[in-house]
C-alpha cells in the first residue's frame, strides 16, 4: 500500500488532494446546512416543543415519541441530550423521564441517514440534489427580501435543507473522483487491505468500530460521519458490513458531546448523560455479534428488497435504534439505578441556589429556556413580596430579629436580578420567535420590577429602624390603615401572580381595581395623616415615616401592576400554551 502511494505521479498526488480537499468541504457544507435547518425549525416549533415536552413526562412511550419527534426537528440526537441534561438539572425532568426521552433520541436521528439516501436518488437524467440545490437558491433570496420573521425562517429552512443535498452531492463526486484513475487503484487497495466485506470480517470489527466512535467523538456529529460512510458504500469502497460496524461505533461516540455537556452539572445531570452511554453502548454489544458473524448475511438480506446500498444503511441505523429501543424500554429503571451507581451522591457537592436552574445548557432549546426564565422570575417575585411582608411586620411589632434573614433574601433577590438579567441578555442573542422575542423584551421590565419591589421594601426596615431606635409607634388608628394597604398589595400580588405565571389575562380587572384601591387608600392615608396632625394627635417624626410607607406601598402596587399588564405583549399569540 505504501508502495503504491510512492508511485503515485506529481499529478495523481494532487487529484487526491483535490478529492479530500472536497470531501472536506462538502462535510462542511452539509454541517452547515443541519444546523441551519435544525436551529430554523426548532424556533419555528417552539410551541410545539413546549407541549411535546410536556407530553414526555406522562410516560415511558410518550417519553421515546418525544426524543424521537424534537431530534428529527433538531437534526441531531447530541443535541437533543445536550437539552435533556439541561432539563435534568433544572428539575424540569426526572432522570427516568429522561431515559426514555434519550431512547427516543437515537430513532430520530435516524433520519439523517434517509435523508442523505433520497440524496443518491435520480440518475443522470434527473438529479435530487440539483433540485435542492435549487431550493437553497430559493430559500437564500426569501432571506434577502423576506419582509417579516416568518418568510426569513422558511428561507433559512429551505436554505439549510438545500445546502444538506449539495453538502451530500459534493462529498458523493468527490469520493467518485477518487475512483478514477492510478488514484482510485491506490485507494480501493486500501479498503481492500483494510477487508471489503469479499470475506468475514475479524480483527477489522473493533478497528472500525473504535474508528466510527472516535470520528463521530472529534465531529461531534454521527450524521456526518453517516454521509461519509454512505458515500464510501455507494461507491463500492467499503463495505455493508463494514459501514454496519463503524454505525455502530458512532451511536457510541456521539455520547461524547453529552458526557461533555453534563461537566458541572447536577448529579442527576450527569447521570443522564451516563444513561445515553450505557443505551448505545447496550445496543452495539446486542448488535455487534449478528454483524461480525452474519454480517454477509445481513446485507443479503437487506439487497433482497432493496438494491440502493445507501438504502440499506439507512433501513439498518433505523432497525438497530428500533429494536435496541423496544429491548431496553422495559429496563428503564435498571439502567437509572445502574447509572446511580457508577455516578453516585455527593453529599454538600450541589448548588442550592435557585437562580441557578437557568442553566446555560437550556439555551441549546430557545423556547424551553422562555419558559424556565418565567418560572425563575415567579420565583424571584415571591422572595420579593416575602421581603415586603417581613419588612412590614418588623415595622408594625419594632421586632427586628428577622433583619438578618431580610438581608439575606434581598441578596438572593439581587443576584436572582443579575443573574436572570445575564442570562436574558443570551437568550436575545438566539434565533427566537416574534412571539418569544417579546416575552424575552418584557422580562427584563419584569425582573427589574420584582427588584424595585426589593427595594421598597428595604426602605421600610429603614423605617422599622428609625422607630426602634426613637422608640416612637404608630397609633393603633395608623395600624389599621396599613393593614387595609396590605391587604390590597396581597390580594394585588395574588392575581399579578396568576396573570403572569399562567399568561391569563382572565383576572387583569381584578388586578386594575385592586391596583386602583392602592391608589385610593394611599390618598386616604395621607389625609387621615393630615386630619390626625391638625387635631394634635400625631408626632412629626413619626407622620414623616407613615407618609413615606404609603408612597412606598403605593408604588409597590404600581410596580405589580407593570408585570400583570406586561403580558398583554404578547398574550393574543400565546393563549392557551
Amino acid at each position: 500500500m505504501v508502495n503504491s502511494l510512492l508511485g503515485l505521479s506529481g499529478g495523481d498526488v494532487l487529484a487526491l488532494i483535490n478529492s479530500l480537499f472536497f470531501i472536506l468541504g462538502g462535510i462542511a457544507v452539509f454541517m452547515v446546512g443541519m444546523n441551519m435547518m435544525g436551529a430554523s425549525l426548532e424556533t419555528a416549533a417552539g410551541k410545539s416543543m413546549r407541549r411535546l415536552m410536556g407530553k414526555a413526562t406522562k410516560n415511558r412511550f410518550l417519553g421515546v415519541g418525544t426524543g424521537a419527534a424534537v431530534t428529527a426537528i433538531v437534526n441531531s440526537s447530541a443535541a437533543t441530550t445536550v437539552m435533556i441534561v439541561g432539563f435534568v438539572n433544572v428539575g424540569l425532568m426526572t432522570l427516568a423521564q429522561a431515559a426514555s426521552v434519550i431512547m427516543g433520541a437515537n430513532i430520530g436521528t435516524t433520519i439523517s441517514a434517509f435523508i442523505m439516501a433520497l440524496s443518491a436518488a435520480g440518475g443522470m437524467e434527473f438529479s435530487v440534489a440539483a433540485v435542492f440545490a435549487l431550493l437553497a437558491f430559493i430559500g437564500f433570496v426569501l432571506t434577502l427580501v423576506g419582509k417579516n420573521d416568518k418568510i426569513k425562517r422558511i428561507g433559512n429552512i429551505f436554505e439549510g435543507v438545500g445546502l444538506i443535498f449539495v453538502g451530500l452531492n459534493v462529498m458523493s463526486n468527490a469520493v467518485s473522483d477518487l475512483m478514477e484513475g492510478n488514484v482510485g487503484e491506490v485507494v480501493a487497495s486500501m479498503f481492500i487491505a483494510l477487508g471489503n466485506g469479499k470475506a468475514s470480517l475479524s480483527w477489522e470489527i473493533p478497528v472500525l468500530f473504535i474508528l466510527g466512535a472516535l470520528l463521530t467523538a472529534a465531529m461531534q456529529s454521527s450524521a456526518a460521519l453517516t454521509a461519509i460512510v454512505i458515500s464510501l458504500a455507494a461507491k463500492g469502497l467499503i463495505s455493508m458490513q463494514m459501514a454496519m460496524c463503524i454505525i455502530l461505533g458512532a451511536n457510541v461516540g456521539t455520547c461524547l458531546t453529552s458526557l461533555i455537556s453534563s461537566m458541572g452539572a447536577s448529579v442527576n445531570a450527569r447521570r443522564a448523560a451516563m444513561v445515553h452511554l450505557l443505551f448505545n453502548v447496550a445496543g452495539c454489544f446486542i448488535f455487534i455479534w449478528p454483524v461480525a458473524f452474519a454480517g454477509n448475511y445481513i446485507a443479503k438480506f437487506l439487497s433482497s428488497f432493496i438494491s440502493d446500498t445507501e438504502w440499506q444503511i439507512a433501513i439498518f441505523h433505523m432497525v438497530f435504534n428500533l429494536i435496541t429501543t423496544a429491548l431496553l424500554l422495559p429496563f428503564v429503571s435498571v439502567l437509572v439505578k445502574l447509572a446511580c451507581l457508577i455516578v453516585p451522591d455527593k453529599k454538600g457537592a450541589e448548588s442550592t441556589d435557585e437562580y441557578e436552574r437557568l442553566d446555560k445548557r437550556l439555551l441549546k432549546t430557545p423556547a424551553i429556556a422562555v419558559g424556565q426564565v418565567r418560572k425563575e422570575l415567579v420565583q424571584m417575585g415571591g422572595f420579593a413580596f416575602e421581603n415586603y411582608k417581613r419588612a412590614l411586620d418588623m415595622l408594625l411589632t419594632l421586632d427586628l430579629t428577622q433583619k438578618e434573614d431580610f438581608a439575606e433574601t434581598e441578596k438572593h433577590i439581587n443576584d436572582y436580578n443579575s443573574f436572570i438579567s445575564s442570562f436574558l441578555v443570551k437568550l436575545s442573542l438566539l434565533e427566537l420567535g416574534e412571539t418569544d422575542e417579546k416575552k424575552v423584551s418584557s422580562f427584563y421590565h419584569v425582573a427589574s420590577d420584582f427588584e424595585r419591589i426589593g427595594d421598597y421594601a428595604e426602605n421600610i426596615v429603614e423605617y422599622a429602624e428609625k422607630l426602634a431606635v426613637d422608640k416612637f409607634d404608630f397609633s393603633e388608628h395608623a395600624k389599621a390603615e396599613i393593614l387595609d394597604m396590605d391587604g390590597h398589595l396581597t390580594n394585588l400580588y395574588g392575581y399579578v401572580t396568576k396573570v403572569f405565571a399562567d399568561i391569563d389575562l382572565s383576572l387583569i380587572d381584578k388586578v386594575e381595581n385592586e391596583e386602583r384601591l392602592t391608589d385610593e387608600t394611599c390618598e386616604k392615608m395621607q389625609q387621615a395623616h393630615l386630619r390626625r396632625m391638625n387635631e394634635g394627635r400625631c408626632n412629626a417624626e413619626v407622620g414623616a415615616v407613615y407618609l413615606q410607607l404609603a408612597i412606598n406601598m403605593e408604588r409597590i402596587g404600581d410596580h405589580m401592576h407593570n408585570i400583570a399588564n406586561s403580558v398583554k405583549t404578547y398574550h393574543s399569540e400565546t393563549k392557551n400554551i
